[in-house]
């Protein structure tokens, strides 16, 4: 008679024998899954080149996949004409916006958050509970305010007051990001900097700042990514001399409806830097986002 241990090993057998053939086969199948899934996700930004690279006849009269059959149809003259349309200075306040207000909040919140991880000061937990709820404060409650406050200080309109508004709505996530990535640094390892006689500033320097690498180039995708596709923030705080590419596009939208040889290189040209730098950073972009999650 077969006993309960011989039964329970012959059916764990075909069980073992499935879970690998399972592990070996959907391994595959996921990867071709997410591959499938990368692919429909970029159709739209590579249907968008495509036209940014087709005259306006050929837009009207077929669609950009016909592109395939007759390439000939690609030209850079929507590209000169963008430029040619004043676009390109809009693409540079974007650049005066977007790289003061990351490199800002960087610094500021690595420091804030350096302090209430690792400096014992008095109201440290209260204040640090201020700032997490800063995060639920809507950005449209502040705008009529701060307008108010950049009338007074005359830098309504400007690229100025543009960067202070993102620096001051970006610090609340950038503080509670990195100060939950440095408390997960050893103890021990600032301890004996300390007892070297190190300052905190050159513990934060030497030894926190660079090894909150993943955390910061985490940190510096949401904050870039933020404030590049910004509209909301653009109309109302920037004029035509310092408007980014977001309001740029928006005015031509406005006046020029169907006029798809300037929207569609511009609306490109606003996509295509933030996938490069996604790209570029997603290994640190991963390992920042589990920061702290395994202790």
């Amino acid at each position: 008679m077969t006993t309960l241990a011989e039964s329970r090993q012959a059916q764990a057998v075909p069980s073992n024998l499935l879970t690998r053939v399972i592990d070996r086969v959907g391994g595959g199948v996921v990867q071709v899954f997410m591959v499938l899934v990368a692919l429909f996700w970029l159709i739209p930004t590579l249907g968008l080149l495509v036209v940014s690279l087709r005259s306006e006849t050929d837009n009207n009269s077929s669609g950009w996949w016909t592109l395939f059959a007759k390439p000939a149809q690609l030209t850079f003259e929507n590209y000169s004409n963008l430029l040619a349309s004043g676009f390109s200075s809009s693409f540079w306040n974007t650049v005066l916006i977007t790289v003061p207000s990351t490199v800002l909040v960087i610094g500021i919140a690595a420091m804030a958050a350096y302090a209430f991880a690792w400096i014992d000061f008095p109201g440290r937990d209260t204040v640090f509970l201020v700032v997490i709820a800063l995060l639920v404060v809507p950005v449209q409650i502040a705008l009529i305010p701060i307008a108010k406050l950049y009338g007074a200080l005359g830098i309504f309109g400007s690229i100025l007051g543009v960067v202070l508004f993102h620096v001051a709505f970006g610090l609340p996530f950038a503080i509670f990001l990195l100060r939950n990535f440095f408390v997960g640094i050893p103890r021990s390892l600032l301890e004996a900097a300390r007892m070297d006689g190190a300052p905190e500033w050159r513990i934060f320097a030497t030894i926190v700042f660079p090894l909150a690498k993943p955390a910061i180039a985490s940190l510096g995708i949401f904050q870039f990514l933020w404030v590049w596709n910004d509209l909301l923030v653009a109309l109302v705080f920037a004029d035509t001399d310092s408007q980014p590419m977001t309001k740029a596009l928006q005015s031509q939208m406005r006046q020029f409806g169907t006029n798809v040889d300037i929207l569609a290189p511009g609306a490109f040209l606003s996509v295509i830097i933030p996938l490069v730098l996604f790209f570029a950073f997603q290994r640190y972009f991963v390992q920042g986002m589990l920061a702290g999650s395994v202790k």
